[in-house]
């Protein structure tokens, strides 16, 4: 399938952060905060970043569709599209909304492109740094016009983790709770967070993500050691490592 011009992309999420997004952090009303769900929050700016990005997306890819968190939140049914033939942008508005709304500055944008059940392209915006991170499938992991790898270095048992799994403390692993999946992340690709471990797969949060740590070298992959699909997956657990031979640890770790 054909690719988009991975800035033009950058470059409207960035003007919808700017626009939407930045002027009610710090600045919201407690009209314009609700819960989906106990203690899932969504903000005025999470539902009309979401619109806004509906709208400019598509038409840089002729048939595209379009699947935000917020519109799947009111129709789950819209999640069979990442399972047909036409590709899909997935689109979570504020990644970390909770972190939004107590004025964490731990919040992102993020856009996945997926085609035939795999990404091919994705972004992470932070908008307090204004840096945008972008992963092409075959094409390597970029910010700020350098290319991400992970470096090479020796990880141990008492690397740092995240979090989603019963067994990871038990293990002995550091756990660190960024509140967001955009933000863990990045964090793995600076080589800040060694390993990085969930169990709900929403696509909106992993996409993009487990993208960028490919392309940048690492392994990410569910515990069956299949790569990570944007469709479905109830019941599965997701791990990232900066290589195989880290990720297999991790992997021996939690399943022992």
């Amino acid at each position: 399938m054909s690719l988009v011009d991975p800035i033009k992309v950058a470059n409207i999420v960035a003007r919808v952060a700017a626009e939407v997004i930045l002027p009610r952090f710090l600045h919201l009303d407690s009209s314009e905060i609700q819960e989906k769900n106990p203690g899932d929050l969504v903000t005025i700016a999470d539902k009309q970043a979401e619109q806004r990005l509906i709208e400019a997306l598509p038409p840089l890819l002729d048939g595209s569709l379009v699947m935000g968190e917020e519109c799947v939140a009111a129709d789950p049914g819209l999640l069979t599209c990442l399972s047909g033939e036409r590709p899909v942008w997935v689109i979570d508005p504020i990644d970390g909304t909770g972190n939004f709304v107590r004025g964490s500055p731990n919040f992102a944008v993020i856009v996945a492109l997926v085609s035939g059940q795999q990404t091919v392209q994705g972004w992470i915006y932070d908008p307090l740094t204004a840096q945008t991170t972008y992963a092409i499938k075959g094409g390597g992991t970029w910010r700020a016009g350098e290319r991400r790898v992970f470096p090479s270095r020796a990880l141990q048992a008492g690397s740092v983790a995240r979090r989603d799994h019963p067994k990871i403390e038990q293990r002995g692993l550091e756990v660190r709770q960024l509140g967001s999946a955009a933000h863990e992340y990045l964090a793995l690709l600076d080589g800040t967070l060694d390993f990085s471990c969930y169990r709900r797969l929403h696509p909106w949060d992993h996409a993009a993500g487990t993208l960028m740590v490919t392309e940048a070298g690492g392994k990410a992959a569910t515990l069956d050691g299949k790569p990570y699909r944007p469709v479905p997956q109830p019941g599965n657990s997701l791990l990232m490592a900066p290589d195989q031979e880290s990720w297999e640890m991790l992997r021996d770790l939690l399943g022992s």
